[in-house]
């Protein structure tokens, strides 16, 4: 996968001190830099002798084109003094993207009453032309370069301006209609796309069928690696060794699919048709890809398949998500609740060692292809992108996994805050049973990134929008 790429674009102002400005400018390359992140930062190297924004040494248009011909999918504008705003805000108009705006705080004037910096008054400034100039951007507490605020920030900046990238190059695989008795899954794909640029690529059960039988037939390096893992991490007693194959197969062919047609995630119709036409469910298959970072969504949900993208984007990638039903409450929790599907949670996750690969135990013709078994608890993030009526909104909750019954299928029992707060949002909302699950607190920067996405509203139940706000301005650190 490709890295985010960030502009960096440190800014001053000529009455302020330039030396200073430069120095700074040093110190917080180096300081993001050792925060860790997987991204690609363009600078202004080489535009003037200084590498910084300021007057009219460097203008608008030339820091603009090197951003855009580098294809940056943010921008960051540290404020090393005062900074120049009028710049800051061409710049940002110009690329379209997400903006990060902070400064270093000042220090104590010198001994002759002179300040070096006055870098929180040019923040005021910036923040106002900004929004003159109708440019969203998101900001960070003036505070220290090594204050741990500004670490939180950044980062939770990059994690959202990931999931703003992922989201305006979304295109989905959709393999088969939504099964005819869940008019849940409905979408309004026209709007998906003029509202949001979603793509949705859609091909048949036939289409995957083919492809499928005639991998399954030949000897493909990628369908013996597709065998000898799930081999290796499943418990297969249950089923035959051409169930095996022809399961590989499907996972090998969606793949496939999903390359070819640019798709970075996947919804399929897992039943009941594709058990006539093949006689296996996809749920493994589903489990695999899912685990290798294109999250394939059941019964052909569209909405679910946007809601796992951002989800998984929301944590640099770094974690698989899980697709999982709003099932029933906790026999004994008042706040519990059981998120399950059939067989399609990611391996990894699974507590067992090795998790069995079963006959689906619902449907009459008990086709082999489930992959079932506790996943691990802990902490969680629980999301839905959904909408009705022309209004998008994107559920945000948190959770953490409990001890709960013994049952068939993927699961994990959890605890929220408050179910039936939880229980009348989602049935009274634009939501559906289907939610997207990951072991990671992926809240803020879905939060954040709903500040670059016109027409989508974030819907935060716990923590709260204010409570998100405070934990973005430094809260419990």
């Amino acid at each position: 996968m490709s890295k985010l790429k960030l502009g960096y674009a440190p800014t001053r102002r000529f009455v302020f001190s330039a030396e200073d400005a430069f120095r700074y400018k040093v110190l917080i390359k180096e300081k993001i830099e050792s925060f860790g992140l997987d991204i690609d930062i363009v600078d202004l190297e080489g535009l003037n002798q200084e590498g910084l924004l300021y007057d009219d040494h460097i203008n608008a248009d030339l820091i603009a084109d090197r951003f855009k011909q580098e294809k940056v999918d943010a921008v960051f504008f540290p404020h090393c003094n005062f900074g120049t705003e009028d710049t800051v805000a061409r710049v940002g108009k110009a690329l379209g993207k997400p903006v990060l705006l902070w400064g270093p705080r000042d220090e104590a004037p010198l001994e002759d009453g002179m300040r070096l910096r006055d870098t929180q008054c040019g923040l005021f400034a910036t923040g106002k032309i900004l929004r003159r100039f109708n440019v969203p951007f998101t900001y960070v507490t003036n505070s220290r370069v090594n204050d741990p605020v500004f670490e939180r920030g950044f980062t939770n900046f990059v994690a959202a301006a990931n999931v703003v990238r992922k989201f305006r190059s979304l295109r989905i695989l959709q393999i088969g209609p939504r099964p005819a008795s869940f008019w849940t899954m409905m979408c309004n794909e026209g709007e998906l796309l003029e509202r949001f640029g979603i793509e949705i690529h859609p091909i048949t059960l036939v289409d995957i069928q083919r492809a499928s039988q005639k991998i399954e037939k030949g000897s493909s390096s990628e369908l013996a690696e597709a065998i000898d893992y799930i081999k290796a991490k499943l418990d297969w007693s249950e089923v035959t060794e051409a169930d095996v194959r022809r399961i590989a197969a499907l996972k090998v062919a969606m793949k496939q699919y999903a390359l070819n047609t640019g798709s970075t995630a996947i919804a399929i119709q897992c039943w009941s048709s594709l058990q006539d036409a093949m006689g296996i469910m996809p749920c493994l298959a589903n489990a695999i890809l899912t685990d290798e970072q294109i999250p394939v969504t059941c019964e052909t949900d569209i909405h679910g398949a946007i809601t796992s993208v951002m989800v998984q984007a929301a944590t640099m990638n770094q974690h698989p998500t899980f697709f999982a039903d709003l099932t029933v409450r906790h026999p004994d929790n008042p706040n519990g609740e059981l998120l399950f599907h059939c067989g399609n949670f990611p391996v990894s996750l699974t507590v067992e060692d090795k998790p069995k690969l079963r006959k689906h135990f619902l449907f009459d013709d008990h086709s082999p292809g489930t992959h079932e078994g506790e996943i691990k608890g802990g902490d969680m993030t629980l999301a839905r992108f959904d909408g009705d009526h022309g209004e998008y909104q994107l559920f945000l909750g948190k959770a953490r996994g409990i001890q709960g019954p013994y049952t068939r299928g993927s699961y994990v029992w959890v605890e929220v805050n408050d179910w039936p707060l939880w229980e009348e949002k989602l049935v009274k909302g634009p939501y559906v049973h289907h939610s997207v699950g990951i072991h990671a607190n992926a809240i803020p920067a879905l939060y954040e990134a709903c500040n670059y996405i016109p027409g989508l509203t974030p819907d935060a139940v716990d923590p709260t929008e204010r409570e998100i706000q405070a934990w973005l301005r430094g809260a419990g650190l």
